[in-house]
């Protein structure tokens, strides 16, 4: 950890700059360093990591209070890591972790593959520069304080120990202190949705709008990220961008493709990784 100046942070999020959650991450990350924001000037969520490359992307100055600068843009969350990056990069700022949130619901198990929560954290990763998604689970949150509280405590760890490639998604429940149990390290548990698209009722034609609920999480194990905040804990799990299944390199190369469609030398028909 740089000893020699504060810390800088920016906060990025999927809820819009005006969201409740950035206001309290923004207030907390401020006792602890310089804070800086780059956020969407409306809601995005579920943008993954989606980028802007059609369009143009507007961005503005944003007076937000505890900020050292902020912008607003019409860009993705991802789009905003980005923009901020390269913003407060050009104004002589070396950031050192970015934080996505708080988001207003929570991001668990395969709601990560579409979370712009988690599409912003990710972004910074692939920057190089260490980051945390924040989340709480509900979608009418009013309780802040423990997720902005594990956010601030993870900081020196992550300067310490985090490898960049990797971001910590911390998900917490919508609860008064008194009543969270404490903190699971988790894993992505495997979150499904009974989900179908229905007619939209507030517009005309072949308009539609996508609808569901998540299964029952009854059955699922305790070490699961789902799993810990409906029992009343905060979760802490580690994220990579490795999509790769490691585990089946071997068995997909002894399909040996190559020698079935005739490509290649017959020494390269047996290659396998190493």
């Amino acid at each position: 950890m740089k000893k020699d100046r504060k810390l800088n942070f920016m906060v990025v999020n999927d809820d819009g700059i005006m969201s409740r959650g950035m206001r309290a991450l923004v207030d907390a990350l401020g006792t602890r360093g310089n804070v800086y924001v780059c956020a969407p000037d409306g809601e995005r969520s579920a943008k993954s990591q989606a980028i802007t490359i059609t369009e143009p992307v507007r961005i503005y100055p944003f007076d937000y209070p505890g900020a050292e600068a902020a912008f607003a843009t019409t860009g993705t969350p991802t789009d905003c890591t980005k923009i901020g990056v390269q913003k407060f990069a050009d104004m002589g700022v070396d950031l050192d972790m970015v934080f996505s949130g708080i988001n207003i619901g929570s991001n668990f198990g395969k709601d990560t593959l579409y979370s712009g929560t988690i599409g912003a954290a990710m972004e910074a990763a692939l920057s190089n520069i260490r980051a945390a998604a924040v989340s709480v689970d509900s979608h009418s949150a009013t309780h802040f304080d423990v997720a902005c509280d594990v956010a601030l405590s993870v900081i020196d760890k992550a300067m310490r120990e985090l490898t960049p490639d990797t971001l910590l998604n911390i998900n917490a429940p919508d609860l008064p202190r008194e009543e969270v149990r404490g903190i699971r390290y988790t894993a992505l548990g495997n979150r499904f949705y009974i989900d179908r698209f229905i007619p939209s009722e507030s517009e005309t034609g072949d308009s539609y709008m996508l609808d569901g609920a998540p299964i029952d999480l009854h059955d699922i194990e305790e070490k699961y990220d789902v799993t810990a905040t409906s029992e009343g804990y905060v979760s802490v799990t580690p994220l990579q961008f490795d999509y790769t299944a490691h585990d089946m390199i071997e068995k997909v190369a002894s399909w040996d493709l190559n020698r079935g469609i005739g490509l290649g030398s017959d020494k390269e028909h047996d290659r396998r990784p190493e």
